[in-house]
Protein backbone atom coordinates (compact mmCIF):
# COMPACT_ATOMS: atom_id res chain seq x y z
CA UNK A 1 0.00 0.00 0.00
CA UNK A 2 1.38 3.51 -0.73
CA UNK A 3 1.41 5.46 2.31
CA UNK A 4 -1.05 8.66 3.04
CA UNK A 5 0.89 11.89 3.06
CA UNK A 6 -1.13 13.08 5.88
CA UNK A 7 1.54 16.74 5.63
CA UNK A 8 0.12 17.56 2.23
CA UNK A 9 -3.26 16.82 3.66
CA UNK A 10 -2.58 19.00 6.85
CA UNK A 11 -1.39 21.86 4.53
CA UNK A 12 -4.16 22.07 2.07
CA UNK A 13 -6.47 21.77 5.20
CA UNK A 14 -4.57 24.96 6.20
CA UNK A 15 -4.44 26.60 3.09
CA UNK A 16 -8.60 26.07 2.52
CA UNK A 17 -8.86 27.75 6.17
CA UNK A 18 -6.87 30.30 5.76
CA UNK A 19 -8.55 31.17 2.35
CA UNK A 20 -12.12 30.96 3.81
CA UNK A 21 -11.25 33.25 6.37
CA UNK A 22 -9.82 35.78 4.45
CA UNK A 23 -13.12 35.63 2.07
CA UNK A 24 -15.21 35.98 5.16
CA UNK A 25 -13.12 38.64 6.75
CA UNK A 26 -13.58 40.83 3.04
CA UNK A 27 -17.48 39.47 3.53
CA UNK A 28 -17.82 40.59 7.08
CA UNK A 29 -16.04 44.63 6.33
CA UNK A 30 -18.24 45.22 3.33
CA UNK A 31 -21.69 44.47 5.13
CA UNK A 32 -20.40 46.26 8.20
CA UNK A 33 -19.47 49.24 6.49
CA UNK A 34 -22.71 48.76 4.50
CA UNK A 35 -24.86 48.69 7.65
CA UNK A 36 -22.78 51.44 9.08
CA UNK A 37 -23.07 54.31 7.18
CA UNK A 38 -25.19 52.90 4.39
CA UNK A 39 -25.08 50.25 0.73
CA UNK A 40 -23.01 52.99 -1.55
CA UNK A 41 -20.49 53.28 0.92
CA UNK A 42 -20.49 49.72 1.02
CA UNK A 43 -20.24 49.32 -2.28
CA UNK A 44 -17.62 51.68 -2.97
CA UNK A 45 -15.20 49.92 -0.63
CA UNK A 46 -15.90 46.88 -2.47
CA UNK A 47 -15.19 48.30 -5.95
CA UNK A 48 -11.52 49.69 -4.31
CA UNK A 49 -11.47 45.87 -3.06
CA UNK A 50 -12.13 45.14 -6.85
CA UNK A 51 -8.76 47.85 -7.49
CA UNK A 52 -6.34 45.94 -4.93
CA UNK A 53 -7.45 42.63 -6.17
CA UNK A 54 -6.80 42.99 -9.68
CA UNK A 55 -3.70 45.55 -9.60
CA UNK A 56 -1.58 43.08 -7.55
CA UNK A 57 -3.41 39.59 -8.59
CA UNK A 58 -2.71 40.74 -12.30
CA UNK A 59 0.30 42.69 -11.62
CA UNK A 60 -0.69 45.35 -13.17
CA UNK A 61 0.14 49.02 -12.48
CA UNK A 62 1.38 52.29 -13.47
CA UNK A 63 4.67 53.36 -12.96
CA UNK A 64 6.21 49.67 -13.92
CA UNK A 65 5.25 50.00 -17.36
CA UNK A 66 6.48 53.85 -17.73
CA UNK A 67 10.02 51.57 -16.25
CA UNK A 68 9.94 49.22 -18.51
CA UNK A 69 9.42 51.19 -21.63
CA UNK A 70 11.89 53.52 -20.32
CA UNK A 71 14.47 50.76 -19.76
CA UNK A 72 13.64 47.76 -22.45
CA UNK A 73 11.60 49.49 -24.77
CA UNK A 74 8.64 47.84 -23.42
CA UNK A 75 5.58 49.48 -24.01
CA UNK A 76 2.88 46.73 -23.39
CA UNK A 77 1.76 47.84 -19.66
CA UNK A 78 1.44 51.71 -21.36
CA UNK A 79 -0.81 50.18 -23.89
CA UNK A 80 -2.99 48.26 -21.90
CA UNK A 81 -3.03 51.98 -19.37
CA UNK A 82 -4.33 53.41 -22.92
CA UNK A 83 -6.47 50.88 -23.39
CA UNK A 84 -8.11 50.81 -20.36
CA UNK A 85 -8.60 55.25 -20.52
CA UNK A 86 -9.84 54.68 -23.71
CA UNK A 87 -12.47 52.32 -22.16
CA UNK A 88 -13.23 53.96 -19.35
CA UNK A 89 -13.97 58.14 -21.94
CA UNK A 90 -16.24 55.83 -24.08
CA UNK A 91 -18.37 55.75 -21.67
CA UNK A 92 -17.61 58.36 -18.73
CA UNK A 93 -17.59 61.38 -21.38
CA UNK A 94 -21.50 60.86 -22.69
CA UNK A 95 -22.34 59.88 -19.13
CA UNK A 96 -21.32 62.81 -17.47
CA UNK A 97 -22.84 65.30 -20.48
CA UNK A 98 -26.11 63.29 -19.57
CA UNK A 99 -25.95 63.44 -16.18
CA UNK A 100 -24.21 66.91 -15.53
CA UNK A 101 -24.19 67.90 -11.70
CA UNK A 102 -24.86 64.15 -11.25
CA UNK A 103 -21.59 63.00 -12.29
CA UNK A 104 -18.46 64.94 -12.42
CA UNK A 105 -15.18 64.39 -13.91
CA UNK A 106 -11.93 65.34 -13.02
CA UNK A 107 -10.87 68.15 -14.14
CA UNK A 108 -8.21 71.00 -13.12
CA UNK A 109 -6.33 73.85 -15.03
CA UNK A 110 -2.70 73.42 -16.69
CA UNK A 111 -0.67 75.66 -14.91
CA UNK A 112 3.17 76.26 -13.72
CA UNK A 113 2.64 74.34 -10.34
CA UNK A 114 0.57 71.74 -11.77
CA UNK A 115 3.34 71.04 -14.61
CA UNK A 116 6.01 70.99 -12.36
CA UNK A 117 4.52 69.22 -9.55
CA UNK A 118 3.89 66.19 -12.34
CA UNK A 119 7.47 66.26 -13.08
CA UNK A 120 8.54 66.20 -9.59
CA UNK A 121 5.87 63.22 -8.98
CA UNK A 122 7.45 61.22 -11.90
CA UNK A 123 10.76 61.71 -10.38
CA UNK A 124 9.58 60.42 -7.20
CA UNK A 125 7.72 57.64 -8.40
CA UNK A 126 10.21 55.85 -10.05
CA UNK A 127 12.25 56.12 -6.93
CA UNK A 128 9.95 54.30 -4.88
CA UNK A 129 8.55 52.43 -7.72
CA UNK A 130 5.04 52.86 -6.83
CA UNK A 131 2.22 56.06 -7.97
CA UNK A 132 -0.62 56.40 -5.56
CA UNK A 133 -2.18 53.22 -6.00
CA UNK A 134 1.20 51.70 -6.53
CA UNK A 135 1.97 52.36 -3.10
CA UNK A 136 -1.10 51.63 -1.55
CA UNK A 137 -0.69 48.39 -3.46
CA UNK A 138 2.81 48.05 -2.22
CA UNK A 139 1.95 48.72 1.29
CA UNK A 140 -1.46 46.14 1.82
CA UNK A 141 1.37 43.19 -0.08
CA UNK A 142 4.19 44.31 2.50
CA UNK A 143 6.13 45.73 0.66
CA UNK A 144 9.20 47.34 3.11
CA UNK A 145 9.53 50.70 0.91
CA UNK A 146 5.78 50.82 0.42
CA UNK A 147 5.33 50.46 3.99
CA UNK A 148 7.65 53.21 4.69
CA UNK A 149 6.68 55.52 2.03
CA UNK A 150 2.86 55.49 2.51
CA UNK A 151 2.64 57.57 5.73
CA UNK A 152 4.91 60.20 4.28
CA UNK A 153 2.97 60.15 1.03
CA UNK A 154 -0.05 61.23 2.62
CA UNK A 155 1.62 63.99 4.96
CA UNK A 156 2.71 65.46 1.92
CA UNK A 157 -0.64 65.27 0.44
CA UNK A 158 -1.79 67.24 3.11
CA UNK A 159 0.96 69.39 3.25
CA UNK A 160 0.69 70.51 -0.24
CA UNK A 161 -3.10 70.51 -0.31
CA UNK A 162 -2.36 73.10 2.78
CA UNK A 163 -0.45 75.34 0.20
CA UNK A 164 -1.87 74.99 -2.55
CA UNK A 165 -3.79 78.20 -3.53
CA UNK A 166 -0.47 80.08 -3.10
CA UNK A 167 1.01 77.38 -5.60
CA UNK A 168 -2.06 77.84 -8.21
CA UNK A 169 -1.61 81.56 -8.03
CA UNK A 170 1.31 81.51 -10.19
CA UNK A 171 -0.67 81.16 -13.24
CA UNK A 172 -2.52 78.75 -14.72
CA UNK A 173 -4.59 78.48 -17.88
CA UNK A 174 -8.66 78.43 -17.27
CA UNK A 175 -9.69 74.50 -17.29
CA UNK A 176 -9.87 72.85 -20.70
CA UNK A 177 -12.74 70.19 -21.25
CA UNK A 178 -13.05 68.01 -24.46
CA UNK A 179 -16.84 67.18 -24.33
CA UNK A 180 -19.86 65.80 -26.14
CA UNK A 181 -18.75 63.63 -29.77
CA UNK A 182 -16.50 65.51 -30.84
CA UNK A 183 -14.39 65.42 -27.30
CA UNK A 184 -14.57 62.09 -27.69
CA UNK A 185 -13.59 61.43 -31.07
CA UNK A 186 -10.20 63.52 -30.40
CA UNK A 187 -9.69 61.81 -26.88
CA UNK A 188 -9.74 58.43 -28.67
CA UNK A 189 -8.02 59.49 -31.48
CA UNK A 190 -4.60 61.50 -29.37
CA UNK A 191 -4.97 57.76 -26.98
CA UNK A 192 -4.57 55.98 -30.26
CA UNK A 193 -1.88 58.66 -31.73
CA UNK A 194 0.24 58.14 -28.51
CA UNK A 195 0.03 53.84 -28.76
CA UNK A 196 1.42 54.06 -32.05
CA UNK A 197 3.92 56.10 -31.36
CA UNK A 198 5.33 53.59 -28.23
CA UNK A 199 4.60 51.02 -30.39
CA UNK A 200 6.81 52.61 -33.12
CA UNK A 201 9.41 52.52 -30.70
CA UNK A 202 9.04 49.44 -29.18
CA UNK A 203 11.85 46.43 -29.28
CA UNK A 204 9.98 43.82 -31.60
CA UNK A 205 10.17 41.77 -28.95
CA UNK A 206 7.71 43.57 -26.36
CA UNK A 207 5.17 44.20 -29.33
CA UNK A 208 2.57 42.24 -28.13
CA UNK A 209 0.57 42.85 -24.72
CA UNK A 210 0.06 40.14 -22.33
CA UNK A 211 -3.02 38.50 -21.90
CA UNK A 212 -2.95 39.52 -18.10
CA UNK A 213 -2.52 43.30 -18.81
CA UNK A 214 -5.60 43.41 -21.36
CA UNK A 215 -7.58 41.43 -18.39
CA UNK A 216 -6.74 43.55 -16.35
CA UNK A 217 -7.27 46.94 -18.75
CA UNK A 218 -10.74 45.68 -19.21
CA UNK A 219 -11.43 44.86 -15.09
CA UNK A 220 -9.81 48.39 -14.09
CA UNK A 221 -12.30 50.45 -16.77
CA UNK A 222 -15.18 47.92 -15.39
CA UNK A 223 -14.23 49.38 -11.80
CA UNK A 224 -13.47 52.73 -12.74
CA UNK A 225 -16.98 53.25 -14.21
CA UNK A 226 -18.57 51.63 -11.29
CA UNK A 227 -16.69 54.30 -8.82
CA UNK A 228 -18.18 57.31 -11.33
CA UNK A 229 -21.85 55.98 -11.43
CA UNK A 230 -21.80 54.89 -7.66
CA UNK A 231 -19.93 58.16 -6.18
CA UNK A 232 -20.48 60.60 -8.93
CA UNK A 233 -16.82 61.32 -9.04
CA UNK A 234 -13.90 59.83 -11.16
CA UNK A 235 -11.32 57.21 -9.41
CA UNK A 236 -8.75 59.30 -7.51
CA UNK A 237 -6.10 58.59 -4.20
CA UNK A 238 -4.19 61.59 -3.46
CA UNK A 239 -7.51 63.52 -1.70
CA UNK A 240 -8.47 60.75 0.67
CA UNK A 241 -4.38 60.35 1.85
CA UNK A 242 -4.00 63.85 2.78
CA UNK A 243 -7.80 63.60 4.36
CA UNK A 244 -6.39 61.14 6.80
CA UNK A 245 -3.66 63.30 8.32
CA UNK A 246 -5.55 66.28 8.40
CA UNK A 247 -7.95 64.28 10.05
CA UNK A 248 -5.30 63.48 12.88
CA UNK A 249 -4.21 67.03 12.76
CA UNK A 250 -7.53 68.52 13.55
CA UNK A 251 -7.86 65.76 16.75
CA UNK A 252 -4.71 66.76 17.78
CA UNK A 253 -5.64 70.29 17.99
CA UNK A 254 -4.09 71.96 15.12
CA UNK A 255 -5.73 74.88 13.67
CA UNK A 256 -6.20 74.07 9.41
CA UNK A 257 -8.17 77.62 9.00
CA UNK A 258 -5.01 79.25 7.76
CA UNK A 259 -5.96 77.12 4.64
CA UNK A 260 -7.84 78.03 1.96
CA UNK A 261 -7.84 74.06 0.90
CA UNK A 262 -8.62 72.89 4.27
CA UNK A 263 -11.58 75.62 5.52
CA UNK A 264 -13.37 75.20 1.91
CA UNK A 265 -16.98 74.03 3.22
CA UNK A 266 -16.59 71.11 1.32
CA UNK A 267 -13.39 70.11 3.11
CA UNK A 268 -15.10 71.28 6.52
CA UNK A 269 -17.85 68.65 5.89
CA UNK A 270 -15.08 65.60 5.24
CA UNK A 271 -13.04 66.85 7.99
CA UNK A 272 -16.44 66.63 10.53
CA UNK A 273 -17.48 63.13 8.80
CA UNK A 274 -16.69 59.64 9.09
CA UNK A 275 -13.75 58.46 6.59
CA UNK A 276 -16.16 55.82 6.62
CA UNK A 277 -18.08 58.37 4.16
CA UNK A 278 -15.47 59.35 1.63
CA UNK A 279 -15.39 57.46 -1.79
CA UNK A 280 -11.76 58.31 -2.20
CA UNK A 281 -10.97 57.23 1.06
CA UNK A 282 -12.83 54.05 1.27
CA UNK A 283 -11.30 53.03 -2.38
CA UNK A 284 -8.02 53.60 -0.86
CA UNK A 285 -8.63 51.14 1.98
CA UNK A 286 -9.96 48.94 -0.19
CA UNK A 287 -7.11 48.82 -2.61
CA UNK A 288 -5.01 47.87 0.59
CA UNK A 289 -7.46 45.33 1.48
CA UNK A 290 -7.30 43.59 -1.84
CA UNK A 291 -3.44 43.90 -1.81
CA UNK A 292 -3.84 42.03 1.36
CA UNK A 293 -6.03 39.78 0.33
CA UNK A 294 -4.03 38.73 -2.86
CA UNK A 295 -0.82 38.20 -0.53
CA UNK A 296 -1.87 36.52 1.52
CA UNK A 297 -4.11 33.88 -0.62
CA UNK A 298 -1.01 32.93 -2.42
CA UNK A 299 0.50 29.58 -1.51
CA UNK A 300 3.25 30.64 1.79
CA UNK A 301 1.60 34.07 2.17
CA UNK A 302 3.29 36.99 1.94
CA UNK A 303 7.07 36.60 0.55
CA UNK A 304 8.18 40.35 0.86
CA UNK A 305 11.63 40.21 2.57
CA UNK A 306 13.12 43.11 4.14
CA UNK A 307 15.93 44.95 1.83
CA UNK A 308 19.50 45.14 2.23
CA UNK A 309 19.76 48.54 1.27
CA UNK A 310 22.10 51.42 2.46
CA UNK A 311 20.69 54.09 5.03
CA UNK A 312 20.39 56.45 2.13
CA UNK A 313 17.87 54.44 0.49
CA UNK A 314 16.05 54.18 3.21
CA UNK A 315 16.03 57.94 3.79
CA UNK A 316 15.41 58.26 0.30
CA UNK A 317 12.40 56.37 0.43
CA UNK A 318 10.74 59.17 3.07
CA UNK A 319 11.80 62.26 1.22
CA UNK A 320 10.74 60.88 -2.22
CA UNK A 321 7.08 59.32 -0.44
CA UNK A 322 6.63 62.94 1.22
CA UNK A 323 7.48 64.69 -2.56
CA UNK A 324 5.51 62.57 -4.11
CA UNK A 325 2.56 63.72 -1.62
CA UNK A 326 3.17 66.59 -2.54
CA UNK A 327 3.85 67.28 -5.87
CA UNK A 328 0.46 64.79 -6.66
CA UNK A 329 -1.51 67.79 -4.80
CA UNK A 330 0.09 70.53 -7.07
CA UNK A 331 -0.44 68.29 -9.75
CA UNK A 332 -3.96 67.60 -9.07
CA UNK A 333 -4.11 63.83 -8.72
CA UNK A 334 -1.05 61.22 -9.54
CA UNK A 335 -1.31 58.38 -11.90
CA UNK A 336 -4.55 57.96 -11.23
CA UNK A 337 -6.68 60.58 -10.69
CA UNK A 338 -4.92 63.11 -13.07
CA UNK A 339 -3.67 60.68 -16.04
CA UNK A 340 -6.03 58.19 -16.10
CA UNK A 341 -8.95 59.69 -14.37
CA UNK A 342 -7.87 63.30 -16.11
CA UNK A 343 -8.07 61.76 -19.59
CA UNK A 344 -11.06 59.66 -19.56
CA UNK A 345 -13.28 62.55 -18.20
CA UNK A 346 -12.00 64.67 -21.02
CA UNK A 347 -9.61 67.40 -19.08
CA UNK A 348 -6.63 68.20 -21.23
CA UNK A 349 -4.56 68.97 -18.04
CA UNK A 350 -4.09 64.84 -18.07
CA UNK A 351 -2.12 64.85 -20.84
CA UNK A 352 -0.24 67.78 -19.71
CA UNK A 353 0.35 65.78 -16.15
CA UNK A 354 1.33 62.44 -18.43
CA UNK A 355 3.82 64.34 -20.66
CA UNK A 356 5.60 66.30 -17.55
CA UNK A 357 5.33 62.62 -15.27
CA UNK A 358 6.73 60.61 -18.07
CA UNK A 359 9.90 63.31 -18.55
CA UNK A 360 10.24 63.00 -14.73
CA UNK A 361 9.99 59.04 -14.91
CA UNK A 362 13.54 59.52 -16.49
CA UNK A 363 15.65 61.06 -14.09
CA UNK A 364 14.00 59.32 -11.11
CA UNK A 365 14.69 55.79 -12.78
CA UNK A 366 18.56 57.27 -13.04
CA UNK A 367 18.22 58.47 -9.45
CA UNK A 368 17.78 54.89 -8.16
CA UNK A 369 21.29 53.57 -8.46
CA UNK A 370 22.81 56.56 -6.97
CA UNK A 371 19.99 56.72 -3.93
CA UNK A 372 21.54 52.82 -3.36
CA UNK A 373 17.96 51.74 -4.01
CA UNK A 374 18.72 48.63 -6.50
CA UNK A 375 20.07 46.45 -3.94
CA UNK A 376 18.92 43.27 -3.71
CA UNK A 377 17.15 41.01 -0.96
Amino acid sequence: MTPIDTKDGDTSSKRYMRRSSLVLAAGFIFITVAVLVGARYGLILAVGLGFGITLEGLGFGFSGPWRAMILRRDPSGILAQLLSIGLVAILALPLIEARSGELLGAQAPIGWAMVAGAFVFGVAMQVVLGCGSGTLVNAGSGNPIGLLSLPFFAIGSFSGAYHLTWWTELGSFPIIVLKGSSGLILTLAMLATVAAVLYYFASPKHRRIPRRYLLAAVVIAGLALLNLIISGQPWGVVYGLGLWVAKVAVASGADLSGSVFFSAPASLERLQESILTDYTSLTNIGIMLGAFLVGSWRIGGFDQKILRLPLRAWAATVVAGFVMGYAARLAFGCNVGAFFSGISTGSLHGWAWFVAAFLGSHYGIKLRPVLGLEARP
